[in-house]
């Protein structure tokens, strides 16, 4: 029955779904892995894959919800999204099946409807509620040998965190829908070798078998996670230990690229006008630290003369009332040649500025240089860095979102409202807003 399902692993999903041969064209095959004998084979045919319910002696329960993602559907009319896939910080951003021009409603879709009924099960209140609840494994799509289907990448066990409606554009007349995404946790691994038993799955298939019996078969991450629920899932999130330096290619986009194209029309857009630039980088800035989960408030951008290293300022909320505290944030923003290196010198000079309670952020369309991230590192600089990369990146995401992909109507966007936002006030009065 079944096999083992390993993070980071290709396999081979083939139309045929035969579940007998144990390889297929040198990867292993998805539907002999995921083989349950007498029972219907697992499928991921569609982006949310919710397995038929069983009724066992505690219920009904609902085996597993096979999640795929389909990065080369990215950006089309029909799937305007760009899911998120974060494995080294076991964070995923997944959007839910309601598209553009259905007349159902956002949670009645079948994907939907059932990671919204996932999800709150995955808020249970009691180890009981929890060890009910299902599982999510997720996928996503990988080319091999050039084409975008029939490959599938492994990439953990989850539970949803939060669930949200938003609005999005889409189809061919670029109309406005709204839809459901999701931000999902993966667990650690570590102590299975990376690896989901899909004796785990087959178990919670069996109707004769009680959720305490399935739980024993569960992942460590996941038995910690019923018994002590959400609180204990930032100990249980997967990390991936990985050395932070940077290397300098990694920071730029690959030649003729889609990001190498708006890197250098954002470059060319602000050449002559730099100081423009720094109200792209004071939302870029935002949009970066309320992706972390974060409350962030943009404050203004300073004047041109007498900043004294600074160009954007902002607030980072932590916390709530007696248990929370403010963060001033202090910007600077460098609109140089995509082929500019920005040397530790210049990062100094704005950490210099940082008072006890400041962080900085350091916003370009050039990269870093690894003696500049080192610097960082060893000294301990409370500073964010975004290269180019990054940048185009998160403009290209904010495109896509508000204006149906056009990156010079979001640029003229930002910067319309720019006037009314200069000014001289001290970086410290942000605290009293």
């Amino acid at each position: 029955m079944g096999g083992q399902l390993r993070v980071g692993q290709v396999y081979r999903y083939a139309s045929g779904k035969d579940p007998k041969p144990a390889e297929l064209g040198g990867y292993p095959n998805f539907h002999h892995v995921t083989h349950s004998p007498d029972l219907k084979r697992s499928l991921l045919e569609a982006g949310i894959n919710g397995m038929a319910k069983v009724n066992s002696p505690d219920g009904p329960r609902r085996p597993v919800i096979l999640i795929r993602s389909s990065p080369w559907k990215a950006g089309t009319e029909q799937t305007p999204w760009h899911d998120v896939f974060d494995m080294d910080n076991g964070h995923v951003r997944y959007f839910g099946d309601h598209k553009a021009g259905m007349t159902a409603a956002p949670g009645t879709t079948k994907g939907n409807a059932a990671l919204l009924a996932a999800f709150a099960e995955h808020q249970g209140h009691t180890p009981e509620e929890r060890a009910a609840a299902t599982p999510l494994l997720l996928f996503r799509a990988v080319s091999r040998n050039g084409k975008p289907k029939g490959h599938v990448e492994f990439c953990g066990a989850g539970v949803i965190e939060r669930a949200e409606r938003l609005v999005q554009w889409g189809g061919s007349e670029h109309t406005t829908f709204v839809n459901y995404v999701y931000d999902i946790a993966l667990i650690d691994l570590t102590d299975e070798d990376d690896e989901v038993a899909w004796e785990w799955i087959h178990a919670r298939r069996d109707e004769d078998v009680s959720d305490t019996k399935v739980l024993e078969l569960a992942p460590r991450a996941w038995r910690e996670w019923v018994k002590h629920g959400n609180s204990a899932l930032p100990r249980l999130r997967r990390r991936v230990a990985r050395a932070r330096i940077v290397k300098v290619p990694e920071q730029r986009p690959k030649d003729s690229s889609s990001e190498a194209r708006d890197l250098e029309l954002l470059y060319r857009y602000f050449d002559g006008r730099k100081h423009d630039f720094e109200a792209v980088a004071s939302a870029v800035a935002a949009r970066v630290l309320r992706g972390a989960g974060n409350s962030y408030l943009e404050g203004w951008l300073t004047r041109r003369s007498g900043d004294g290293g600074a160009d954007f300022v902002g607030r980072l909320d932590l916390g709530n009332g007696l248990a929370g505290t403010s963060l001033v944030v202090l910007g600077q923003a460098k609109c140089v040649r995509p082929d500019h290196l920005v040397s530790a010198e210049q990062i100094a000079r704005v950490v210099a500025r940082l008072r006890r309670g400041w962080i900085g952020v350091y916003v370009t369309t050039g990269a870093y240089s690894v003696p500049a991230q080192t610097e960082m590192m060893e000294d301990q600089y409370p500073i964010l860095l975004i290269n180019g990369l990054d940048l185009v990146h998160q403009l290209q995401s904010m495109a896509r979102d508000d204006h149906g992909g056009d990156l010079t109507a979001c640029i003229e966007h930002l910067l319309s409202g720019r006037e009314t936002a200069v000014t001289s006030r001290h970086p410290e009065e942000i605290l009293l807003e």
